[in-house]
């Protein structure tokens, strides 16, 4: 593989900032057109979709095994989901979270890691929680990565995701 100059580069957040990256995340998943979705896209073809200037959002999944492929700009930090969940406040007026049995996140086999964040968000008027287990990396050097996502809850939910990405110069 190349590209594999900046993989150690962690990306530490605060627990803050991550649970407003957590919110604007789910935010950005929950906008899009049905057909369109990032999250339901089994190939990522709709991984570009709505992306953020300041960063690069890889979608989660609604379980299960899923490989994409997706370009993404060089000059941008990498936000992704390893386990996560979000409810409206009328659902519990008190962050929900899933138990978890099993969460890593690997880039080009190294493996990075992994934060817990939860925040509220808003959409429209309605208010929402946000919980997951996040992971994130500093922007890539051009070049082609995998990035291996395996989770599993201890109520049977599972995912098991691989990126190939190719960050591009811009």
């Amino acid at each position: 593989m190349s590209g594999t100059g900046s993989v150690d580069s962690g990306w530490k957040l605060s627990g803050e900032e991550g649970g407003r990256l957590a919110g604007r995340w789910w935010k950005w998943a929950l906008s899009a057109p049905e057909g369109r979705s990032p999250v339901e896209d089994t190939t990522g073809e709709h991984a570009a979709w709505n992306q953020p200037d300041d960063l690069w959002f890889l979608a989660g999944t609604y379980g299960g095994r899923v490989v994409r492929r997706c370009a993404l700009p060089s000059d941008r930090p990498v936000f992704f989901p390893v386990l996560n969940m979000q409810h409206t406040r009328s659902y519990s007026r008190v962050p929900r979270s899933m138990p978890v049995a099993e969460a890593t996140a690997s880039l080009n086999g190294i493996p990075l890691p992994l934060q817990e964040f939860t925040a509220p968000f808003r959409t429209g008027l309605t208010q929402r929680y946000a919980w997951g287990i996040w992971g994130g990396v500093a922007p890539l050097i051009p070049g082609q990565y995998v990035l291996e996502i395996k989770a599993r809850a201890t109520n049977g939910f599972w995912v098991d995701t691989t990126y190939h990405l190719e960050s591009e110069a811009t």
